[in-house]
């Protein structure tokens, strides 16, 4: 029995890893990939209208596809829910199959014209990791849960890519150091709700903050582009 062909815009993608390594995230690597799926340069924009920036977004979803799928086979159950977003976290980086292709994805995203694709595609990344770990709030927690995990995530995949040590234990290390600052901060807010002086004080904060509901649109809706919450609901 023989393998479903793949369909051509995951062709052209397959195609372009083994280029971006040496020509980055480019035009070249279009045209190239383009050339080695036998595609003409016009299918291959029309696949991908924006070349590099679309072809990297598209190798980026692939990632987060599949960690979600292999977190469907994770027994997290035992552990507590700081560990199972580090778990989480952990994951997504381990299933890219070569370093390089993060780094040009990260040159190609630190230009300020492809900045908010960059940081769109961070929050995707952290919602899948949220929703896939069961986040039902539908209020300001479901930014703040989103946008902490997006610093977290982001300074972690940094010092990845530099991180040489054996099986990236730095990395891991400094990923658990990261998210028990953000545990610190979380006991502090919920000590805030108890200490009579900062409850008055955040009173007028609190409130305006309860009003706030998580979208059903795209809650970066001031950037170019569209996103779709996914909704475990």
């Amino acid at each position: 029995m023989t393998d479903a062909p793949q369909d051509p815009k995951t062709q052209l993608l397959q195609a372009a890893l083994t280029h971006v390594p040496f020509d980055g995230w480019s035009d070249l690597t279009l045209r190239e990939a383009a050339a080695d799926s036998g595609l003409s340069i016009d299918q291959a924009r029309a696949m991908y209208p924006r070349g590099a920036v679309d072809l990297a977004l598209a190798y980026h979803r692939s990632g987060d596809a599949a960690m979600v799928e292999a977190l469907k086979s994770e027994d997290l159950s035992e552990l507590r829910f700081r560990d199972r977003i580090a778990r989480a976290v952990r994951l997504r980086l381990e299933l890219v199959e070569d370093k390089e292709l993060v780094r040009r994805g990260t040159t190609l995203f630190s230009l300020p014209t492809n900045a908010p694709d960059g940081a769109r595609a961070i929050w995707e990344t952290c919602d899948h990791i949220w929703t896939a770990l069961g986040d039902t709030s539908n209020d300001v927690n479901w930014y703040t849960k989103r946008a902490t995990l997006s610093g977290v995530y982001g300074s972690t995949v940094l010092y990845w890519l530099g991180d040489e040590s054996p099986d990236h234990h730095r990395t891991w290390e400094f990923l658990d150091r990261r998210i028990d600052n953000v545990m610190q901060f979380e006991k502090f807010k919920a000590k805030s709700r108890e200490n009579p002086l900062l409850k008055t004080l955040f009173a007028g904060p609190n409130a305006v903050l309860s009003k706030i509901r998580a979208p059903g649109a795209d809650p970066l809706s001031n950037l170019p582009g569209t996103f779709r919450k996914t909704n475990s609901e």
